[in-house]
């Protein structure tokens, strides 16, 4: 092998292949793309140019082939508006620091992103057209790891799989939480973006605590108490003195997180996985009301997941092997599929973690409610040799797992996946409406119901898998149209979507209403008055 071939190994795993690595004659910046408005195609070059000269060429994407890479998403982009014109990967705090002020002297927005592994929302593209992406995986440091506090202190570019091989590695019994695709994104992008895990540290904002924020301009913000003198309980307390600055950095565009600490979980002495089956849809209601009050107590302490035989089946089969027939999956022959693969029609996945007693006592708390709804309460030696509860059961002790990528074949090899998810409170009676509701729009636009509903301390997040062959030019414009009646269609009934992808910020966004994004728009022309950070993230121009 030559140097040059080892050279286009190395620039391609990295996720960085330039016009020269890939034998090609460089062409114009952006030829042919979509710009940013104001920014003109010279501006674009210089700032390319420019950032080249902070980080060395082999870190800037410019031309249509070395941006590739950053291109690829599940979403549904017809008109390909979301496709980002380069990328630039800095390595350093003061990296970023510059191409900031680059970027403010080109108008030149971009769009930070950690690993860019955010499945169905996105990954790397962006939410309005001519963004340069702000690849932060190169900062990939884990700073400080404290046993006895159990805290760490992270980069954006670690993922869940380093820092998981990095305790085990120092024999630190902690656990972390991941979300479902674990290994290849990272805990500052996925508590950023208000994602969630699995274990009783699953809502993954609430067991965060600190930040260093570079601002548009390059001033560095440390939120909590990372600002005073030896800050030496960063990682302890989260609130610090006067406004808590934190939150306004999670779904927003108003700085660049470059490092966060978070809570870990100490290694319980007992872990003991359950799924709850239930042979009927309408069985949901009873589910939710049978949950809520062990959550509220804590009696279940971890992030609940009631998953459908629909969504279950997607993971691991392709939709031909279920139903061949016309028009949506039925019922019916979801429930007999699932049935044949030792699954209900509902699937509630639970764990107890504690002592022998608390698990014991808490088992039998359990055990009691859902006979009285007819739920068979089902253990690891049970459900033996189940692929989808072992699914689970790793994921609800922290473990890591890539098997919900399967979900994106579920309609061939096209890969497309959306995830629309709509939050009510935890009350049985919000959820057989929902069920109709998704169940009539996708079928209006010929699409399968694949969905599970997350049960959280007080709120329950239906997560609605929108399944596409994104190949299918014809089918992906169907599944634009689809979400977008499911956003409107469920924000009518006030239940709005607590997170969603690059392809519908902005109508997810109409949902709340205007004093709301006129708030966020003040804090975004205080904080960022050129507005280089990710325009149209969440809404906020």
């Amino acid at each position: 092998m030559t140097g040059s071939q080892i050279n286009r190994r190395e620039l391609l795993g990295a996720g960085v292949a330039t016009a020269a690595a890939l034998g090609i004659a460089d062409t114009a910046m952006g030829e042919g793309a979509m710009l940013a408005p104001g920014v003109a195609r010279t501006d674009l070059a210089a700032a390319l140019a420019a950032f080249r000269g902070v980080v060395g060429a082999e870190w800037v994407a410019g031309d249509a082939a070395s941006v590739v890479p950053w291109t690829g998403s599940y979403v549904p982009d017809p008109g390909g508006h979301h496709a980002p014109v380069g990328a630039v990967c800095p390595a350093s705090v003061e990296e970023v620091q510059a191409i900031l002020k680059i970027a403010n002297q080109y108008r030149q927005p971009l769009w930070p992103v950690s690993t860019g592994k955010n499945m169905g929302y996105g990954r790397t593209t962006t939410a309005a057209p001519g963004q340069v992406v702000l690849d932060l995986k190169r900062m990939n440091r884990i700073i400080s790891v404290d046993p006895v506090l159990c805290t760490a202190l992270v980069e954006p570019g670690v993922t869940y799989q380093q820092l998981r091989d990095y305790l085990d590695e120092n024999a630190i019994p902690l656990w972390i939480d991941v979300p479902t695709v674990g290994p290849i994104v990272g805990p500052v992008g996925n508590t950023l973006d208000r994602g969630v895990g699995y274990t009783p540290y699953g809502e993954h904002f609430m067991v965060q605590c600190g930040m260093e924020v570079v601002l548009a301009n390059g001033d560095i913000l440390k939120t909590g108490m990372g600002s005073t003198k030896n800050p030496s309980a960063w990682q302890a307390f989260k609130w610090g003195y006067g406004p808590y600055l934190d939150g306004i950095f999670t779904q927003s565009n108003f700085g660049v997180v470059t490092k966060m600490g978070l809570w870990l979980m100490p290694a319980p002495p007992v872990y003991k996985p359950l799924v709850i089956r239930h042979r009927h849809v309408e069985d949901v209601s009873r589910i939710v009301d049978a949950m809520r009050p062990l959550r509220i107590a804590n009696i279940v302490p971890n992030v609940v997941l009631m998953m459908s035989a629909g969504y279950q089946l997607a993971m691991f089969h392709r939709r031909g092997e279920v139903w061949n027939g016309a028009g949506p999956v039925p019922d019916e022959a979801f429930g007999s599929f699932a049935a044949a693969h030792d699954l209900g029609m509902w699937n509630t996945y639970i764990a107890l973690y504690g002592t022998p007693a608390m698990v014991a006592e808490s088992e039998r708390i359990i055990r009691g409610a859902f006979a009285a709804i007819d739920g068979e309460v089902m253990t690891e030696e049970q459900m033996h040799g189940n692929p989808w509860f072992h699914h689970h059961a790793t994921l609800m002790r922290g473990g890591l797992s890539l098997e919900e990528v399967g979900l994106a074949r579920w309609k061939g090899a096209g890969g497309g996946l959306a995830w629309f998810a709509p939050v009510a409170p935890a009350l049985g009676s919000e959820t057989l409406g929902q069920i109709a509701l998704a169940k009539d729009i996708l079928a209006r636009h010929g699409f399968d119901y694949t969905s599970a509903f997350a049960i959280g301390s007080r709120e329950l997040h239906h997560i609605i898998a929108l399944l596409f062959d994104k190949s299918d030019p014809e089918e992906e414009r169907r599944a634009d149209a689809c979400y977008r009646d499911l956003v409107e269609g469920f924000g009518e009934r006030g239940w709005a979507s607590y997170r969603t992808g690059v392809q519908a910020m902005d109508l997810v966004a109409q949902q709340y209403g205007a004093t709301n994004r006129a708030v966020n728009a003040a804090i975004k022309q205080a904080l960022d008055p050129n507005h280089i950070l990710a325009p149209g993230k969440s809404g906020i121009a």
